[in-house]
């Protein structure tokens, strides 16, 4: 539960997204570092702390489908009924680009990666800031994932520009990623 203190960094966590600029915050497994999708810089500023490639992609995570309303747009009932399903598990679905995510978001991938979470903190920040967030584990390429704030100050030192309030909680591996057509798990969780 984020009491009235964790509302108020939950709130400047927000307005430092809308900024454009680059939090970590505590989602089920690890920690993740996130900015607004649509600002090219902040994303590229993420995939420079963690020396990843562009070429990769990067998943996206909100509270709720509507997060996802423009980036879901076009796909069939069945499909969209199998994305907005709440699973046992962190699961991330790579749904049809359909042209609204930017080159950044993408990557070299015909799929956008789009997650629902229920963890409370992420889903208090995506309400707050009004849509989803670029949702990438907290560490440089090649280590492991940050799962306190501790590791996340450890790897990245005063580069990020805040910190969201809270733990990571409920699962013990990053989510699964599923292809939304095809069901093929891409990650196992």
């Amino acid at each position: 539960m984020v009491d009235w203190h964790g509302h108020v960094k939950i709130r400047e966590a927000a307005e430092t997204v809308v900024g454009g600029g680059v939090i970590a915050y505590p989602t089920e497994a690890v920690w993740g570092l996130g900015c607004d999708p649509s600002n090219d810089q902040a994303v590229r500023k993420i995939l420079c702390l963690k020396q990843r490639s562009v070429d990769k992609g990067l998943i996206l995570i909100g509270s709720c489908v509507d997060h996802f309303s423009q980036y879901i747009q076009g796909l069939e009932p069945k499909y969209l009924q199998l994305f907005t399903i709440p699973l046992s598990q962190p699961t991330t679905w790579l749904v049809p680009d359909n042209g609204f995510a930017p080159r950044w978001v993408v990557g070299n991938h015909a799929t956008v990666a789009l997650r629902i979470t229920c963890h409370p903190v992420v889903s208090a920040l995506c309400n707050t800031f009004g849509g989803a967030i670029v949702s990438t584990s907290a560490n440089p390429q090649g280590l492991p994932a940050a799962t306190t704030q501790i590791k996340v100050e450890e790897y990245f030192a005063e580069s990020l520009d805040f910190y969201a309030p809270g733990d990571v909680v409920g699962a013990s591996r990053e989510s699964e990623i599923k292809n939304l057509l095809t069901g093929e798990v891409v990650r196992s969780g």
